[in-house]
Formats: structure tokens, C-alpha cells, sequence
């Protein structure tokens, strides 16, 4: 019948324990974010943020981030970012879209009366343009069961808390950067595939979905240094608790 699809709830599972974590931590439990890829192609899976971890006393999404409010908000946009641009099929629970301070709850409404809070708002709109470059994106989604779709750039930088990855489709490719730590991580280098000009074709951290305004360029060309095993090199300004994603021009 054409059920070919396991939800990944290990990567859930792993996924949730480490943005849970205080950042200050998180560079201990590093391979929480790494592991699933080490058994991605076993199956074709699904990657859930489901109902049953946002009940029983479990708390929302948003409430299981750590941090102020600004930063609870900063973590959800990163973790969703990350499981939107991996490999696997992405499904949302009802009212993630919303950033639900509550824990679903079949006996009531979703928080609907919080849509138009404008931290709500932007919320929204991230969701929105982050589904749409989804879309938009076949390097995403085309390889998926596919090992040559995905490879890291570098998935060992405990230090600094930060991952990269090339996702790529045979034709297109885009690299994704993930800054897990509340501090902005400037003039920080990574491989690049490709020598030429760059663009940031998605910024979490963008002032429109509640970001910091921290200046991100948008335009990048690589540099002829080695790194990452690549010949040439970009040089990144990360903005705290963020994702990029970077895709060659032309």
C-alpha cells in the first residue's frame, strides 16, 4: 500500500533532550544531535515533534527550551530549522505553528487567543517562509533516502556548539549552519564546496520571525583557504541560538 515511512522517534527523543538542556551544557551531550545519522538509511523515516511529548506533565515545545523568553523562542525557530533541513519527512503537532505555551489538551481549544501576539506573529511567519523554502528547495527533500544527500561539514565542534551540513539533490545544494549556544559565534569558518559567491537564503534569526538583528551578511564568497577537507572556505558571522542556510549563486 505505500506505508514505507517509520516515525524516527529516537531522533525525537534525542532531539528534544538536547535543546532542553541549558546551552551552557550542551557541548557534554553534542552526539545527541549527530547519532541519528549514523542509522538515517536504515529506514525511510518520518521526523515527529508530536502530542504525546507535549502532555502529562511534559510541557509545550516552547516551554521545554531553556532561557529567558527570547531565547525560548530562538531555540524552537533553531530546532525547527534542523528538522526541516536534515534528511527524513518533517510532521508538526497542531499549534506548534503558534508556539503553545500550554500542553495540548483535547478538552480545550488550541491558544488561538495568542495568534496575534506579535512574538505569535512572527512565529507564524517563520513557520511559513521556512515551509516555503522547503518547497522551494528539491536539495531538501529530492535525496532524502539517498546517503549521497547529505554530508556533514563538520559535526564535531563541541567547543563552540555549532554543526554544518550539505544537503544536495545532484544539481543544487545548500549548507546549513546551527548555532546552539546564546552566543554569537563571529568570523567562524567552514568548508565550502563550491569557490564562488554565496547567499543567505534563510536566517532564524531574522528580525521578521522575533531574531536579534544581529549583522548577518546575506552575500558571502569563499576565500582559497582549505577547511573541512574543501579546497576554499566561507567565513560566517552566526547569530546566537540560530540557523542558517546558505546556498551557491547562480
Amino acid at each position: 500500500l505505500g506505508f514505507t515511512f517509520k516515525w524516527n522517534m529516537g531522533w525525537m527523543h534525542d532531539s528534544l533532550m538536547f535543546f532542553s538542556k541549558d546551552p551552557v551544557h550542551r557541548r557534554f551531550h553534542h552526539d545527541q544531535l549527530t547519532f541519528a545519522m549514523l542509522y538515517e538509511y536504515s529506514e525511510r523515516f518520518i521526523m515527529p515533534l508530536s502530542h504525546d511529548e507535549v502532555v502529562h506533565g511534559k510541557g509545550s515545545l516552547l516551554n521545554k527550551m531553556p532561557g529567558d523568553q527570547w531565547q525560548k523562542f530562538a531555540n524552537l525557530r533553531t530546532l525547527l530549522t534542523y528538522q526541516y533541513s536534515r534528511p527524513g519527512k518533517q510532521l508538526l503537532f497542531m499549534g506548534t505553528e503558534l508556539a503553545q505555551e500550554s500542553e495540548w489538551n483535547h478538552d480545550v481549544s488550541l491558544d488561538w487567543d495568542r495568534a496575534a501576539d506579535p512574538l505569535r506573529t512572527a512565529f507564524q511567519n517563520f513557520v511559513e517562509d521556512l515551509g516555503r523554502l522547503y518547497l522551494d528547495s528539491p536539495c531538501l527533500w529530492r535525496k532524502d533516502p539517498d546517503p549521497e544527500g547529505f554530508a556533514w561539514i563538520d559535526c564535531s565542534d563541541r567547543d563552540n556548539n555549532v554543526i554544518s551540513y550539505l544537503r544536495s539533490d545532484g544539481t543544487g545544494q545548500m549548507l546549513v549552519v546551527l548555532n546552539l549556544t546564546p552566543v554569537p559565534r563571529e568570523f567562524y569558518r567552514i568548508g565550502a564546496p563550491v569557490a564562488g559567491a554565496y547567499s543567505v537564503v534563510f536566517n532564524s534569526d531574522d528580525a521578521r520571525y522575533g531574531g536579534s538583528q544581529f549583522d548577518t551578511p546575506e552575500s558571502l564568497v569563499t576565500d582559497p583557504t582549505p577547511f573541512h577537507g574543501h579546497p576554499q572556505s566561507l567565513v560566517l558571522q552566526l547569530p546566537a541560538l540560530a540557523a542558517l542556510i546558505i546556498a551557491p549563486d547562480g
